[in-house]
């Protein structure tokens, strides 16, 4: 349920697992780019959390989406800035 999911973000930004799973769960309805902005702020957040996780699971649906997708290229690009910051 997205709602359940985004109401405990909402209510608690630092719940990584519920930001994981509505990612999941985005991606799985179509929104890519909904989906890569909640795993993007994990690894914002925290990137180690379960055990480097959100950045993974990032680069699977990057795989997924190709390399020359609009929502790839520029998740690509957030993602470099935050890991070369």
């Amino acid at each position: 349920d997205l709602a359940d999911l985004e109401n405990r973000i909402a209510s608690d930004p630092a719940d990584h697992q519920a930001r994981y799973d509505l990612a999941l769960a985005l991606n799985g309805k179509g929104f890519r780019g909904e989906a890569a902005e909640h795993l993007l702020e994990i690894i914002r957040r925290d990137r180690t959390w379960n055990d480097d996780g959100a950045r993974k699971q990032l680069l699977q649906l990057f795989e997924a989406w190709g390399p020359m997708d609009e929502v790839s290229l520029s998740a690509r690009r957030k993602l470099s800035a935050y890991l070369f910051r």
